[in-house]
């Protein structure tokens, strides 16, 4: 049986204490399941602004999309992350990835290593995370026990065996990072190889994880082939045809959209989808679509 879908609104801005209240209940009452934050420099820091949406909303949860390990100490963050889930009642979701934006460790004056170093150090955060918030020691506790539920969000073959051993959600962006790291759309052949592969490494589990996927674009109505177009910036190569069959972009009538969403839970397994901030008003019929 299928999993129920979860729609998430990845937060980009903040603005004032009023409007990033506010921003959150109208998510809220939208029927939106997650609130999350990224972990860029440039937008919301992801603790305070995930408290400060805990206290602004009831239902949802709230979540990293996702964490820069690189940035982060783990016994910093388990202090971050225990916290955090106190603060929040228990509705925190932890996300977590390697990082790839070079031009981020440089202003932050920490090394950027490279592809192998950087899933190392994310691996070693995962298990110390673990080893620390399962310390009946460890000081403040999470609500959640062991700890907050972890979502890991990647691509290579490192990335999903580490999330097949330890997530409870495994994030696809869809793709890969180019050098300048930007993304570079994978075809949706590739990406349903990558899920494959995941499957794969997963197959021992009890109970196999949520699968995310991040949607890039949203379009209700309009020309689908000129969204595609706006999207061929990601991978210039990639013809026309992959670009509206990809779950990165979402395009059509609401109907259609939602149409596409099932297509991609049966196609790929994805029930969890991340929706960027400035598509939180155009995507939510497609929710109450989904849901009526």
């Amino acid at each position: 049986m299928a999993r129920p879908f979860r729609f998430a609104v990845n937060m980009l801005s903040v603005g004032s204490a009023a409007e990033w209240r506010e921003k959150c209940r109208r998510a809220e009452s939208l029927g939106y399941d997650v609130i999350l934050v990224p972990d860029h420099l440039g937008m919301p820091a992801p603790f305070p602004s995930l408290v400060a949406a805990a206290e602004a909303t009831e239902r949802p949860r709230l979540g990293t999309f996702v964490l820069n390990a690189g940035l982060w100490n783990p016994a910093l963050l388990a202090r971050e992350v225990a916290t955090t889930d106190r603060l929040t009642g228990g509705r925190l979701e932890l996300g977590l990835g390697a990082g790839y934006v070079k031009e981020e460790h440089d202003r932050a004056g920490l090394p950027f290593g490279s592809p192998r170093e950087r899933v190392d150090h994310l691996e070693h955060t995962v298990t110390e995370l673990a080893r620390l918030l399962g310390d009946p020691e460890h000081v403040p506790q999470p609500v959640q026990a062991p700890r907050p539920p972890l979502l890991l969000g990647g691509n290579g073959d490192r990335v999903l065996r580490l999330a097949a051993r330890h997530a409870d959600v495994m994030a696809f962006s869809g793709g890969g990072t180019a050098p300048d790291g930007s993304l570079r759309l994978a075809s949706p052949d590739a990406l349903e190889k990558r899920v494959a592969a995941y499957r794969g490494f997963a197959a021992d589990r009890p109970e196999p994880a949520e699968l995310n996927f991040l949607v890039q674009v949203v379009s209700v109505g309009g020309d689908p082939r000129a969204k595609a177009r706006e999207l061929m910036g990601y991978s210039p190569d990639l013809p026309e045809e992959d670009y509206l069959d990809h779950p990165a972009l979402l395009t059509g009538s609401v109907r259609e959209i939602a149409d596409r969403v099932r297509g991609h839970r049966e196609r790929y397994g994805f029930t969890y989808f991340t929706i960027l901030e400035p598509y939180l008003e155009e995507f939510a019929p497609v929710i109450e679509e989904l849901r009526g």
